[in-house]
């Protein structure tokens, strides 16, 4: 039987087919003054350029704030929905898509198998297409990392990442996602090391995203000359007073980089 690819996934294949990469853009609605504060950079931050909207957080992000957060969102903008869960109530209806993650490298299984199995009868309800994502957690691994109890890859091993990248593309995920977690410059480091890029880039055949830290241009620039396709940007973009001026400035670099390595491959 063939796999059934949905339209959010099909969206986003096309988009690194046309652009090389693409910018999703993460709103974790619990770090914003208000809702209104949230959608108003989710709409400008599409309107900046960014191809889709994450909605999530490790911690708080669910019930009422999320419905509503995610309900104004969808309702503004014209780019996918997707929810970035951190356990099993960052799930509502109103999104189009959501990371269904395992997080490959926990310690504790909850986090690899059980809640998606506690969450797949409910997503399957609400009629959320799944996104099947591999999930790997690079030192320092911010909250992410503690909520998740994970064995952090440390910076200066690649190779350990782009093996549990293999693994998470053969055990069926079809993104893969790389992350040192929020704010990683506050502890002496930076966004996910181009050697480990480049090594887990090489070594898989799906989509492949950065995440963490992502801030300034030769950070992204480097993350796609090294092999990513997605970057995943929230805090610059939250924390910045013009939305849609922030999105452009990285979404120009985005596209930039990626048409380049596009015509070179």
């Amino acid at each position: 039987m063939a796999i059934k690819i949905g339209k959010t996934e099909r969206y986003i294949n096309e988009k690194i087919a046309d652009n090389g990469a693409v910018l999703f853009m993460v709103i974790d609605p619990v770090d914003y003054s208000s809702i209104e504060d949230a959608v108003k950079h989710a709409k400008g931050s599409v309107e900046g350029g960014a191809d889709l909207i994450l909605i999530g957080g490790s911690v708080g992000a669910q019930g009422e704030l999320l419905d509503k957060v995610t309900k104004d969102i969808k309702e503004s903008i014209d780019v996918p929905v997707v929810l970035f869960p951190g356990n099993i109530a960052t799930i509502t209806k109103y999104a189009d898509a959501l990371y269904f993650m395992s997080l490959l490298n926990a310690r504790n299984p909850y986090w690899i198998t059980q809640a998606q199995m506690l969450s797949a009868p409910v997503i399957k309800k609400m009629g959320i297409e799944p996104l099947p994502v591999g999930y790997i957690v690079v030192s320092p691994g911010g909250t992410v990392g503690w909520v998740g109890d994970v064995n952090l890859v440390p910076r200066e091993k690649p190779m350990i990442a782009a093996a549990l990248a293999m693994a998470g593309q053969y055990l069926g995920n079809r993104i893969i996602i790389t992350d040192v977690g929020s704010n990683p410059q506050s502890q002496g480091q930076s966004s996910v090391p181009a050697e480990m890029i480049k090594a887990v880039s090489s070594s898989i055949d799906v989509p492949y995203g950065i995440a963490g830290g992502i801030k300034d241009e030769a950070v992204i620039r480097t993350a796609i000359k090294s092999g990513a396709q997605i970057i995943q940007i929230g805090t610059a973009i939250e924390k910045s007073t013009d939305a849609i001026k922030k999105s452009k400035f990285f979404s120009s670099i985005i596209k930039e980089e990626g048409l380049k390595k596009k015509h070179l491959s």
